[in-house]
């Protein structure tokens, strides 16, 4: 082998990877980096595998030489925020799936901002970003994934508490064809709603 061949160094990264020999992958992604410093591949994998050895501020460190090098790549951001949120530190987080979606990520990065922002207590913005995953999920009404039922528990109970009735109706009668608890749930809200409107 070549031993200036950055493809075969990084792709030996990879497979050491996959074979779940860290230190090997490690070497040899210190190799290919090495050999050429702006090749992000090297850098990303070298952030892979330290976040498996759960060592996040190294791999936020490699992450962020790779998201120097292709800084519209949205895997880069992600991979970033999902350090920040081992971390416990959500603005942060939160900045990086900001960044990832501007870069294009479509599913990802806007449910973590709903979840992230519910966490932070910040509902309009969990609210805003919840409605958006559901438009992009593109899910028939009657097949609803946990995440979606998540989703739909929360903004039925947001909008609800905003006196939005129809949007909070609207999103109850997905509910109902759950099942389980989020189905019982949808039920009790749709109750609230009804006797909201009569008290109108």
């Amino acid at each position: 082998m070549d031993p200036n061949c950055l493809s075969a160094w990084t792709l030996m990264g990879h497979e050491f990877v996959e074979l779940k020999n860290t230190q090997a992958a490690i070497d040899a992604y210190r190799h290919a980096v090495d050999i050429k410093p702006r090749d992000y591949r090297a850098w990303y994998g070298l952030g892979q595998t330290h976040e498996i050895l759960q060592l996040f501020y190294y791999a936020l460190y490699y992450f962020r030489k790779a998201a120097n090098i292709r800084p519209t790549d949205s895997r880069m951001w992600l991979a970033m925020a999902g350090c920040y949120e081992h971390l416990k530190r959500s603005g942060e987080a939160i900045k990086c799936y900001q960044r990832a979606e501007s870069c294009g990520d479509e599913g990802m990065a806007i449910r973590k901002l709903a979840e992230l922002y519910r966490a932070e207590h910040v509902p309009h913005k969990a609210a805003h970003y919840f409605e958006k995953y559901l438009r992009l999920q593109a899910v028939p009404a009657d097949e609803p994934q946990e995440a979606d039922r998540d989703a739909l528990l929360f903004l039925a109970k947001h909008h609800l508490g905003a006196g939005s009735l129809d949007a909070a109706e609207h999103c109850c009668v997905r509910l109902l064809n759950c099942p389980g608890l989020e189905k019982e749930d949808g039920k009790l809200l749709l109750t609230e709603i009804q006797r909201r409107r009569g008290a109108l």
